[in-house]
């Protein structure tokens, strides 16, 4: 296990614990802070695959937790650290501090129109609604900025949540944030320095699909520098 603190040395750690054959990566590190050392620092709140606040990187991948068994992993020891691409506070816990100031980037907070319904009608076969469906339920986790090799080299990307976020709004015929968001959609740093690698889809524990989400904004953007108004569903 990958330990340290903001300022200091990471240093790695190993622990030797007894595992069940439904024993998770979540029950290892609270049997280590219970039996060996009490002052190992990580994140937890629902147990149950639902919070996304135990997510760590283990065996090299970004992970719940609560929902990876030691068992799928294999033989051999385990390892575990830390998200990348946020600053360290102590242990497996970092700091989100930047996926919010990311989510901010691209004005992802709703944004009414002054004749916006209150409620929006959409049913659930309605070709808006599959356009938003591998997009929405986004729990903030930061797995896919982990993932993100862009995130790691370019501070000025907003990254797969962010870009997704974005989507679904551009897509909402209430939200009026349009003009400001493009701007930024549109900048050197967002929308065209995603390298369709897709690891954000890959490690999304909700089974989003940033990737897609990117594509289509990417589509739309095509469609606003020749100077067509992208349809909305």
């Amino acid at each position: 296990m990958l330990r340290g603190s903001a300022g200091t040395p990471e240093r790695v750690e190993e622990y030797r614990i007894g595992v069940g054959p439904d024993t998770t990566v979540l029950d290892a590190l609270v049997d280590v802070q219970r039996t060996q050392d009490p002052t190992l620092a990580f994140r937890y709140a629902c147990r149950v695959g639902m919070c996304g606040s135990c997510a760590m990187v283990v065996n090299g991948r970004e992970r719940w937790a609560c929902r990876t068994r030691l068992a799928a992993l294999g033989d051999g020891p385990v390892s575990v650290r830390p998200l990348y691409h946020f600053p360290l506070l102590r242990d497996l816990v970092v700091d989100m501090t930047p996926y919010v100031a990311k989510l901010g980037t691209v004005g992802a907070a709703f944004t009414p129109r002054p004749d916006a319904a209150r409620a929006a009608d959409v049913p659930s076969g309605s070709r808006a609604r599959r356009e938003i469906d591998a997009a929405i339920e986004c729990i903030g986790c930061g797995m896919c900025l982990s993932a993100c090799t862009i995130v790691a080299h370019n501070p000025r990307f907003p990254g797969p949540a962010a870009l997704n976020r974005a989507f679904t709004l551009e897509l909402d015929p209430r939200d009026d944030g349009q003009a400001a968001r493009w701007r930024v959609l549109l900048s050197d740093d967002a929308l065209a320095r995603c390298h369709g690698q897709g690891n954000c889809t890959e490690v999304c524990p909700m089974g989003l699909r940033p990737m897609r989400s990117i594509v289509r904004l990417r589509q739309r953007a095509a469609l606003r520098l020749l100077h067509l108004r992208p349809r909305r569903p």
